[in-house]
């Protein structure tokens, strides 16, 4: 399976539409429109997977940048593996460059306290 990103539909579109839009193009697994967890409104983008490589290329060729109502219709293929959020300069050489604290076992270790009995 290959997982599409869509955005730029019209915020009231629902799960059913949006399989009538892309349906045509090839066969869809599953789809997933993104909504707020509190308010349950769409944020204007879904993740749709389709059966083959082929249907995916099929659905980006034909409906990328289509007008769909106000707005021009976004189809990419989803990254699986995103990128690690970038570290500045500044933290990485700190992280490089800061000396290890030797442990003093002594005070490491805790006393242990008795358990209360029920």
């Amino acid at each position: 399976m290959v997982k599409l990103f869509v955005g730029g539909f019209p915020l009231e579109m629902t799960e059913m539409e949006l399989a009538q839009l892309i349906g045509p193009h090839g066969t869809i697994s599953t789809i997933k429109i993104v909504r707020d967890r509190k308010t349950r409104i769409c944020k204007g983008y879904a993740f749709v997977e389709m059966a083959t490589e082929e249907d995916a290329r099929n659905a980006v060729a034909a409906l990328h940048g289509e007008p769909l109502g106000e707005r021009t219709l976004t189809i990419n293929f989803a990254d699986e593996k995103k990128d690690p959020v970038p570290v500045s300069r500044a933290r990485l050489l700190e992280r490089r460059y800061t000396p290890a604290q030797p442990r003093d076992s002594s005070t490491t270790e805790r006393p242990k306290r008795p358990r209360k009995r029920l």
